[in-house]
């Protein structure tokens, strides 16, 4: 263009139809594109609009070319309140207007050439550049006193993402994929549980697409691609035309077969076919498509596609559960007449700790490497300012950075963000990624690393047994109870991969590694791993290694390169083959283990231990003090079980002397903290607590909760 034309966008142009037979009346339209006027072939009102009442039925007459078309009534595109309340339709160069056109079957007449030049449909506009065309229309209209002024209107200009040229809407032949009877087949396929889709949330996405699915636009018209293969036929002697008799159209695998596909349908001497293969290449979602069983060597039964179609699981974005997986599974089916995968698990968005996505502008940008390795804060203000960000957002963007990394960030490593991703994958909800919650898993991967390295200190020339626990009857209650709780949680962790549930599989790891076998079992074990000649010494080293060698096989999925590392330094079972953890048999449950009666038996210890704690805390005990315990129980049974904990709570509670009571009143001078229903453990005060202190204490205590009291009242009167 010689002159600029943005001038003309962001309006809305008023001009006046007349009315064909009626002298003097006018009906008039609004538009943002002038120029499209010249392929109008309706002016469209609203049923129910009283200012076109009168004009139901009528028409139109174009007042630069020699045409008249008719006023329709369509309440769906048109908006009274937008507007004039009437609206020109112009099929060949508007979607909504093309929609409309198909339900009142109105012609379509398309006034531009692929150079976006107006062609011959525009009369005294033809050759014209469109917005030199647009100009010209308006002035024209002036003249003819048809211009009724224009008016700013806030509106999205679409534009090529990379020359930033205006778009047009054209009407352009294309090939279609009819995928009615396919939609069905997939989703037939979910209804009958043949498919599972997780999160199952998403099966209602699948529902609405498939059941109102559309024929598929196919065509691309890109340089790269699976090229269509169509082919227009022309014949010898005659001029070649422009493609425009859709019944010349064959469609073959090869040259050769659509040759002979024409031959047979033109009874045609094949010689004399002249073949013109369509430019167009296929949707890139098509190619995607074919994926499955293509890259297997399909349309050949191969052995690869013998021995790996189907497969049994998909792993992708939701954001492509239609544009993607519903096209494998429709092709799969329809082609191969099979489901290319049993399960679809669709992962969710990495957003940061706020729920927002991830945008340079907004500097809060993860790179997983700077995780891995870890990043400073300067270096992660270098990072933007040398990247493609207009200069106007780099300050704000490093702004960003410095509120959410003030200190950079801390190396994690990859297990450590690996497993911090897995326990926030909570089915149908993005992950909203905070590098404190990345650190915690680190912090995890060091407790076992740590953890590991105390326990080998107790394995020294030690051989496992062949079968884990083999031989060990006599056991004390924490190699019972502990083994019972690594049964658990292999059974836990296996439903959970089964189901998906990545989330329930890092907690359930977690919580025996740290909680169970490192807070309760390793300091439970300890005075039995420092006695050489105690009698459970054998049979608690085999649990600790027992534990130790299926936690790792456990947690390698999720922590790979850590589990790799401490496996190979345990030494191995005797009939153990696998080279590499990644080779060896995943944990699956031991019957045998479960032990319900050793669990809670040693939840019974462990409440009578978090309650001396518990007192201690709350009477304010000295640390190194070890004040006299007495645990009141109900039975026999409990008597005995606390008695034969004694030097455990002595250790792991900071107590003294343990006696163990059936019944009776609540000793003097002692501090009672309740453990459970049926027990009871008293601490001696005496000496070891301020009396006038925690007298005065309890003093304050009554009179705040007298206070509250009589303001309960106040109100309630």
């Amino acid at each position: 263009y010689q002159r600029r034309v943005h001038g003309e966008f962001g309006f809305l142009f008023d001009f006046a139809y007349p009315i064909d037979g009626v002298e003097g009346e006018y009906i008039v339209v609004s538009t943002t594109r002038p120029e499209t006027m010249l392929g109008d072939t309706a002016v469209a009102i609203h049923p129910d609009d009283p200012r076109y009442k009168h004009l139901h039925g009528k028409y139109v007459k174009h007042p630069f070319v020699d045409r008249k078309f008719p006023i329709i009534c369509d309440s769906t595109l048109v908006d009274m309140s937008f507007g004039t309340g009437a609206v020109k339709v112009t099929p060949a160069h508007d979607p909504n207007d093309f929609a409309c056109g198909k339900r009142h079957n109105l012609e379509v007449i398309d006034i531009m050439t692929d150079a976006g030049l107006l062609n011959s449909n525009c009369g005294e506009f033809s050759g014209m550049k469109r917005f030199d065309a647009r100009t010209a229309v308006m002035k024209k209209l002036e003249e003819m006193k048809l211009f009724r002024g224009r008016k700013p209107n806030a509106m999205t200009i679409p534009t090529c993402s990379r020359t930033g040229d205006v778009l047009e809407p054209r009407v352009k032949p294309q090939w279609y994929c009819d995928c009615k009877n396919m939609a069905q087949r997939s989703v037939k396929a979910v209804e009958n549980g043949e498919l599972r889709i997780l999160p199952k949330s998403h099966e209602t996405v699948w529902y609405h697409w498939l059941n109102n699915i559309q024929d598929w636009c196919i065509s691309r018209q890109l340089w790269w691609g699976h090229r269509i293969p169509a082919y227009y036929v022309d014949f010898e002697g005659e001029p070649k035309g422009e493609r425009n008799i859709n019944e010349r159209w064959v469609v073959g695998r090869t040259e050769e077969e659509a040759r002979a596909s024409a031959a047979k349908r033109f009874n045609k001497d094949p010689n004399s076919i002249i073949l013109s293969q369509d430019e167009d290449v296929l949707d890139t979602w098509f190619s995607s498509a074919l994926f499955p069983f293509s890259t297997m060597g399909w349309p050949e039964q191969t052995n690869d596609l013998k021995m790996f179609y189907p497969g049994q699981l998909l792993e992708t974005g939701y954001d492509i559960l239609f544009f993607w997986v519903a096209r494998m599974v429709m092709f799969g089916l329809e082609l191969t007449d099979q489901l290319p995968f049993k399960d679809v698990f669709l992962h969710t968005i990495v957003r940061d700790k706020y729920g927002r996505k991830m945008s340079k502008s907004l500097g809060n940008v993860i790179d997983p490497l700077w995780v891995v390795d870890g990043i400073t804060l300067p270096e992660l203000h270098s990072n933007v300012a040398s990247g493609n960000l207009d200069p106007r957002e780099v300050s704000s963007a490093q702004k960003a950075q410095t509120d959410q990394f003030s200190e950079g960030i801390a190396p994690c490593g990859s297990d450590g963000l690996r497993f911090s991703l897995l326990n926030n994958t909570t089915q149908g909800a993005d992950i909203n990624l905070d590098i404190n919650g990345v650190v915690s898993c680190r912090n995890f991967c060091n407790k076992i690393w740590q953890a590991t390295r105390m326990a080998m200190a107790h394995l020294t020339e030690f051989t496992p047994a062949t079968t884990p626990m083999g031989g060990y009857e006599a056991t004390p209650l924490v190699v019972k109870w502990i083994l019972s709780r690594l049964n658990h949680a292999i059974a836990e962790v296996n439903e959970s991969f089964k189901n998906y549930d990545f989330h329930q599989v890092t907690v359930a790891t977690r919580v025996f590694f740290w909680e169970e076998l490192c807070d309760v079992f390793l300091e439970f074990s300890k005075p039995i791993l420092h006695e050489p000649n105690h009698p459970y010494l054998a049979a608690t080293r085999e649990a600790l290694y027992t534990c130790l060698e299926v936690s790792f096989r456990l947690l390698h999925p999720t922590l790979p390169f850590l589990t790799e590392e401490l496996w190979q330094r345990l030494p191995k079972r005797p009939d153990e083959k696998a080279v590499s953890i990644m080779i060896s048999k995943y944990p699956q449950p031991v019957p045998q283990w479960n032990n319900p009666q050793a669990e809670l038996n040693m939840e019974l210890v462990l409440q009578v231990a978090r309650a001396m704690r518990s007192t201690k805390v709350s009477y304010q005990l000295a640390p190194k003090s070890a004040p006299k315990s007495i645990v009141r129980v109900r039975t026999e049974e409990q008597r005995v079980l606390v008695l034969d904990h004694t030097i455990d709570f002595q250790r792991n509670c900071g107590v003294g002397e343990v006696e163990s009571v059936i019944g009776g009143e609540a000793p003097k001078g002692y501090g009672m903290t309740t453990a459970t229903p049926d027990i009871d453990v008293f601490l001696a005060l005496a000496g070891n607590v301020d009396a006038a202190a925690e007298i005065a204490k309890l003093e304050k205590e009554i009179i705040k909760l007298a206070a509250q009291r009589d303001k309960i009242n106040a109100e309630r009167a």
